[in-house]
């Protein structure tokens, strides 16, 4: 199961996992984008496919939608938490109080929703794995980044308190921590503001959504004993959240 599944990390993984072989269940807002999606899946990896126009900000939509999967798409094995959004760059005292509201209900609330519907049921078949997508965000604020950030070490230290409640089960736990990687993040946060959007990635190479999703998928295809905690990935012209290295335009 991959929430976020109609674009960017989410819809690299969709594809990465169905040319594994998965069964997949989709999950997004924009369920227009999610039947496209799992149209060419299937046409180019006869992939089988439930999909579930969801926000998991609501909670009990999540709940319902959890419960709805039919039977034989129950037993989830791998949950791919991907559903995220970073709202506005303004300084504390000048933020839209609004874009805090929305980041919290869908980084935080909407992680723990979605991970508290489906791991009763890893631990009672004593087996899945909870592969989340936390932010280079997470391990340190930036300038005008409060509330993401915050949003973002809350998936960190989340991530560490389920595993650790999880020790003794078969469940594996997972973070995955993306620097920059060019998606619709950057519009999504400048609400719609392209030009603005294009100059965060301009001057260097950013990671792309495939990237973040080979890691997902290697996490996920190790040996049983084996669990990859955390990974923290960035450019090669990137060395912490608010340090890169931009190449003068030709």
């Amino acid at each position: 199961m991959i929430t976020g599944a109609s674009s960017g990390i989410g819809e690299a993984c969709a594809y990465a996992f169905a040319q594994a072989g998965a069964r997949l269940i989709l999950a997004a807002r924009r369920g227009d984008r999610l039947e496209a999606l799992a149209q060419d899946l299937r046409a180019e990896f006869d992939t089988q496919i439930h999909l579930i126009t969801l926000d998991v900000r609501d909670r009990a939509a999540v709940e319902a939608a959890i419960a709805a999967i039919p039977e034989e798409w129950s037993a989830i094995d791998i949950l791919v938490n991907n559903a995220g959004l970073s709202r506005g760059l303004e300084k504390f005292h000048q933020a839209d109080i609004q874009d805090w509201e929305e980041m919290i209900d869908t980084n935080v609330k909407g992680l723990l929703y979605v991970t508290r519907a489906v791991v009763p049921g890893m631990v009672a078949r004593d087996r899945g794995h909870v592969i989340n997508i936390g932010s280079i965000a997470g391990r340190a604020a930036y300038p005008s980044g409060h509330v993401y950030c915050g949003s973002k070490a809350a998936v960190r230290s989340i991530s560490e308190g389920l595993k650790q409640d999880l020790l003794g089960t078969a469940v594996r736990v997972s973070l995955i921590e993306p620097g920059l990687v060019e998606t619709e993040f950057s519009e999504v946060r400048f609400h719609g503001d392209r030009d603005r959007a294009k100059a965060v990635y301009q001057g260097l190479t950013p990671l792309i959504g495939e990237d973040i999703a080979d890691l997902v998928l290697f996490c996920a295809t190790r040996p049983p004993h084996v669990n990859i905690s955390e990974l923290l990935v960035v450019p090669t012209d990137q060395a912490n959240a608010t340090l890169v290295h931009r190449r003068p335009a030709p």
